[in-house]
Formats: C-alpha cells, structure tokens, sequence
C-alpha cells in the first residue's frame, strides 16, 4: 500500500507538462495502432473538459467577489492597462493577418455549405448580445458559462460586501482557497484527459481532409506563430523593459499546450488562473482579468475573420486595397472581442467581416463551412493563442506596476 501511495505522490508532483506531453504522445500511438479503442477512450477528454468547464464558471464568481469584497482600499488592480493590451494585442494580430494574406494569397474551393448557423448581421447585433449578456441572470450565467454576466454579477457581489464584516469576508475567502483547491485536483488530470481527447481527434479526423486546404491552414497558423513568438513578446518588451520570451514560453507551454487540446478558452481558465497564482501575480487583478480575456482578448480569432474573409475576395477576384484592408481589422478585431457572445465563435463572425467587400452571405457561409473543416488544427491554434496570452499580458502589466512602485 505504501509503495503505491509513493508512486501516486510521485507522479502527483512531477512536471504536469512533461505529463502532459507524455499523454499526447499515448494518445497518437493508440489512435495509430487501435482505431476503435481510440474512440472507446474518447470519454476521458469528454470528462476532463466537461469538469474544467464545470468547475470554471463557479471559480470565476466566487474568486471575483472575494477579490474585490477584500481589496484594501487604494490598491491598485492593473485591470485598465491589462485592457489596453488586449486590445493593441488583438488589433495587432489582424493587421498581421492582412499582411500575411497579401503576402501568400489563397483560393478557396467552395463546394459545401454550412447547416444550421444564423451569422449576426451586424457589429451592432454582436454590441447588442454582449450587453445583454452583462444583464443576464446570475443563475443562468453560471449555468450557461456566460462570463460577461459572471463577471458583473460577481463584481456587483464583491463591491456590496466590500463594507461587510471581516468575519463575511473570511468566508468568502475561505470558500474561493477551497473553490481552487478543486480546481488544482482537476488539473492534476490533465494528462488523462489530453490523451482521450488526441486519441479520439486523431482516430476520427486523420486529418486526411485537411491535406486540400494546406495553403490556408499555413497563412492561419504562420500568423498565429509569429503573434505568439514575435508580437506579443515585441508588446510585453515595451511594456516591462526586459527579456520577455522566459515569461512568452512559460505561458505558450503550461497554458497553450492545454488550451489546444480542450480548444475552449473557459476550460482553460481554471488552468490560466492555477499558472498565474505560480507566476505570484496579483489575484485581485488576474481574478478578473483572466475571465475577462476569455472574453474580449481575441488575437486568434481576429486572425481567423481576416484570413478567411480576405481568402473569400481573392477566390472570386475582388481586389482589396491597403485603406479597405485597414477598415477589415477594425472589424474583425471589435467582432473577434464579441465572437464568445456569439453562438458558433469567430467562423459565424466571417459572414459580417465578407459583407464589407459585397461578398453574397451564400458564398460567405461557405467559407465558414471551409473554417468547420480545418477546425481542427484551426480552433485549437486560435484558442492556444488566445488562452496563453491572457496570461502573457496579465503577467505584463502586472510585473511593470510592481517596477513603477518601486
């Protein structure tokens, strides 16, 4: 009994990456050697994404409030520049994707369509969904992992009881340490779950459909490199005046590699907010910024709109200048910060960004069944990207406020 429990406590504190790495690598071998048991493990990721996202909704409320209720008064919570970054960040990753589709333009071969998706039809239907997701009810919210609601019902909690008893306060400090203390055990299974969700991607896809849009998923995955390994690092230089790729590749590897397999922004929450807590950040300021980026810090998803969009007009032969190019990463970048509020994400946002070069939405919902079809190397890019630089730029601004008050 005693050797087992040291092997569990071994493997319980080893290198979660290293783990992890090892469960990809399992994971492909099974996919390769045994098809059918593949898809039978196939539950393992089901269960650890549907446990992560379970767990994170609950995580964000109950860590907000308590933040806030017991924030000393004149702290500083560094939310507003966090902001700026999101959004020079994501604005930064359009005009990349503008440039890199210049440069190595691609045609599509539209041959299918998409079923069941209702594309908003403007920026102002996407404005307008995210509002009322501010006002949603706090039930429903944490039911239906709206974190635009969460994290203004949680806010709204955490001011009224800013003035409460320290004895309330306690509790509820009490209950956010026992809230992550769950979210570190559910962690920990990573490795399991990553290897039943490789296995099961690679038993089911093969990635044999693929191989026709190879051009495409390079001009995607080239912009979301060089974003993740030249701009973001170039944006965190300026801002903390250091070498920032120690910081950059800590956060693509501990925070990136998950959030490519479980492909979801909220699962990978409690795993950005469990690295942000290693990296010794400010929990009044990653508690919410962390949420607040799943949301509206989008990168990846800008570079989706505009490559896809961009590909749309080369195939049927509209030529886009630099002013109208421009105008596109607006737009793609305020879409992309409203593409959660949307059902179906970044892709159902394609047909708004097509309508500016006059591109029928027939044609355009069949770039978005294109974007469906690489889906599975797109989303998990796009989503790895988005998730590790939540981290990036909250590590950011939080190490160049400490510099400043020193």
């Amino acid at each position: 009994m005693s050797k087992k429990s040291n092997v569990l406590a071994k493997i319980a504190s080893g290198s979660l990456v290293l783990q992890i790495l090892v469960g990809i690598v399992a994971g492909i071998l099974l996919a390769v050697f045994s098809e059918t048991t593949a898809l039978q493990v196939a539950f393992l990721g089901s269960l650890f994404v549907g446990a992560l996202k379970a767990i994170a909704p609950i995580l964000v409320f109950v860590l907000v409030a308590s933040s806030i209720a017991n924030q000393k008064i004149g702290a500083q919570s560094n939310i507003r520049p966090i902001i700026s970054l999101y959004l020079v960040g994501t604005f930064a990753a359009a005009l990349t994707a503008v440039v890199m589709s210049f440069a190595f333009p691609t045609a599509l071969t539209l041959v299918t369509e998409a079923q069941g998706t209702n594309p908003p039809q403007g920026i102002g239907e996407v404005l307008n969904t995210l509002l009322f997701k501010m006002v949603d009810n706090p039930v429903n919210a944490l039911v239906t992992g709206n974190y635009i609601g969460i994290l203004v019902w949680a806010a709204g909690l955490g001011f009224a009881l800013h003035n409460a008893s320290d004895s309330t306060k306690q509790v509820l400090h009490d209950v956010s340490h026992g809230v992550t203390f769950m979210v570190k055990f559910v962690i920990r299974l990573a490795p399991i779950g990553i290897f039943g969700l490789v296995a099961n991607t690679i038993a089911q896809t093969g990635f044999e459909a693929l191989a026709g849009y190879a051009q495409l998923l390079a001009v995607l995955l080239g912009s979301m490199l060089f974003i993740a390994l030249v701009v973001n690092p170039l944006i965190v230089f300026l801002k903390i005046g250091r070498n920032p790729y120690p910081l950059v590749l800590t956060c693509l590897r501990e925070s990136g590699v998950t959030a490519f397999f479980t492909r979801s922004s909220a699962a990978n929450i409690p795993v950005n907010m469990a690295l942000c807590e290693r990296l010794e950040l400010h929990e009044d300021t990653y508690s919410v910024s962390i949420p607040l980026g799943a949301t509206i810090n989008m990168g990846g998803a800008a570079i989706t709109i505009t490559v896809l969009t961009l590909a749309a007009a080369h195939t049927i032969g509209i030529q886009v200048d630099m002013l109208t190019a421009l105008l596109l990463s607006i737009v793609a970048s305020i879409s992309a910060c409203g593409a959660s509020g949307v059902a179906g994400g970044s892709l159902l946002l394609i047909p708004l960004a097509c309508s500016l070069f006059g591109i029928s939405n027939d044609v355009a919902m069949q770039v978005v069944a294109v974007g469906f079809i690489i889906g599975v190397v797109q989303d998990s890019a796009e989503t790895a990207l988005n998730s590790s630089t939540d981290v990036i730029f909250t590590a950011a601004a939080c190490e160049a406020a400490d510099t400043n008050m020193e």
